[in-house]
């Protein structure tokens, strides 16, 4: 069969799809992804199939980037959705459009944040699966924010309407959830298939999901390798611990880099720390910090001890998959609920981003490390992620759809 996915320019939403993408042509099908393709080339393999869709939202992501780094809470959540996520849709629906015209998908596999994928699907009846690469927006996260939620509800029918896709006329064929009022449908979630690449150990009790939601864990991806990692200075001597915001936070974190700088140097005898973030904003380090712009993350975890986040869900599920575990310090979007999700889990121990001092970071450092609890906890997530069977399992779940 032929599977198109469809994905915003962001690395944690498109690497799930890599390996499942992978997955799928190793058996034999055949698949493309439609995107803004300039970001896209940089997070695909080499030899992936990128068909164009909103290229120039994409290309503006770097002046939205420095808009919004230093947002937080609903600040952050409007500005994702009203200059981010909605404009991108917008202009994503030609591009994908003429993709699905010309590659003739049998299956579409949309990105929960990619709202043009599922507006297409519906319009042109081809089936489609949700691409979940973060739980949150299945825990029901407005919950205590109910005006909240509703805002989100009408950022996202607004886009609708705006399409015409508000839920008058359904070709034969086409999917789509209803919407929370039962009148419309929901873009981010499919009524066939929605692949959680997670699992209910780390999303934790209390949730009840549909049969046609599949937690296939984590699934990981090749992606491209940062030249020159320095293997030889990892210190078997000590424990080792990786520091690192992610790919979009790192300039956000002048004040929690001296936290982590200040606790490195207190636990000098003991701990390695590998902390990746830009070298002008960090200035000298001590002798037992490793500081580095990029990092091949996936070959260096296994020789880790632990790992210092922002609680994003492609590194959370990256260090359980491995064991490890974690310090959140979340900073906005959906960080805070997967922090929750870790220290519920008992996978981890939270500190507060803008306030964590070198004393707390030292404390949460030292009780990962030496309190068994975590690493237990993590060790139980990493043989749920490992049953779920991750890009191969989501691989058989699309088989069946067709």
């Amino acid at each position: 069969m032929r599977v198109l996915f469809t994905v915003p320019p962001l690395a944690g939403h498109v690497n799930p799809t890599v390996a499942v993408g992978t997955e799928l042509a190793a058996r034999g099908h055949r698949v493309a992804w439609a995107g803004p393709a300039g970001v896209l080339s940089r997070l695909l393999p080499a030899h992936a199939r990128i068909l164009p869709a909103g290229e120039e939202a994409g290309g503006g992501y770097a002046a939205l980037h420095e808009r919004w780094r230093d947002l937080r809470g609903v600040g952050a959540l409007r500005f994702l959705w009203e200059e981010a996520l909605v404009p991108l849709a917008r202009a994503m629906v030609p591009g994908v459009t003429d993709a699905v015209r010309g590659f003739a998908p049998d299956l579409m596999v949309a990105d929960q944040q990619a709202l043009a994928g599922p507006v297409v699907a519906r319009r042109l009846g081809i089936p489609w699966a949700t691409s979940a690469s973060t739980s949150a927006e299945l825990t029901r996260p407005f919950a205590d924010f109910p005006k909240v939620g509703q805002w989100v509800d009408e950022q996202i029918s607004g886009f609708l309407a705006e399409c015409g896709a508000d839920g008058a006329d359904r070709p034969e064929g086409a999917t789509g959830a209803e919407g929370a009022d039962g009148t419309g449908w929901d873009p981010r979630f499919s009524d066939r298939l929605v692949l959680v690449f997670s699992t209910p150990e780390l999303i934790g009790p209390g949730q009840e999901f549909p049969p046609h939601h599949a937690f296939v864990g984590p699934a990981f991806g090749t992606r491209p390798h940062p030249p020159g990692f320095p293997w030889q200075r990892l210190d078997p001597e000590r424990r080792r611990v990786l520091v690192s915001l992610g790919t979009l936070n790192q300039e956000a974190g002048g004040r929690f880099y001296g936290a982590v700088l200040g606790a490195a140097e207190r636990l000098a005898d003991e701990v390695q720390l590998v902390l990746v973030a830009p070298a002008a904003l960090i200035g000298a380090v001590p002798g037992n910090v490793l500081l580095l712009e990029r990092v091949p993350q996936p070959e260096l975890l296994p020789h880790l001890d632990a790992v210092v986040c922002h609680g994003g869900h492609n590194t959370v599920c990256e260090a359980l998959a491995y064991g490890l575990p974690l310090v959140v310090a979340p900073i906005r979007d959906d960080q805070p609920i997967v922090a929750r999700q870790v220290v519920g889990a008992g996978a981890g121990v939270r500190v507060r981003f803008g306030r964590t001092r070198t004393e707390d970071l030292r404390d949460a450092l030292t009780a990962v490390l030496d309190d068994p609890g975590p690493r237990r906890a993590a060790r139980r997530i990493q043989a749920s992620f490992a049953a779920a069977g991750g890009a191969r399992a989501a691989a058989d779940r699309l088989e069946k759809l067709l």
